[in-house]
């Protein structure tokens, strides 16, 4: 059986998903920088998976951010 590719980019709602939140609060803390800003892709907006990956493994992390 063949694996599915994992994407590695995501619109808003699925970032938001992937990082376990609504859509809202993620674009408040992408507000706040506090998650990356999201590229142009050819005229969409997206966020890089292995961006958010990062931040959820601790790889990445903004120091300044408080909750």
């Amino acid at each position: 059986m063949a694996r599915a590719t994992p994407p590695l980019y995501a619109n808003e709602r699925t970032a938001a998903k992937l990082m376990d939140m609504t859509p809202s609060d993620f674009r408040r803390l992408v507000g706040a920088g506090a998650l990356p800003p999201p590229i142009d892709l050819h005229g969409f907006t997206r966020w890089r998976v292995a961006d958010l990956e990062a931040i959820v493994s601790g790889a990445t992390m903004d120091e300044d951010f408080v909750t």
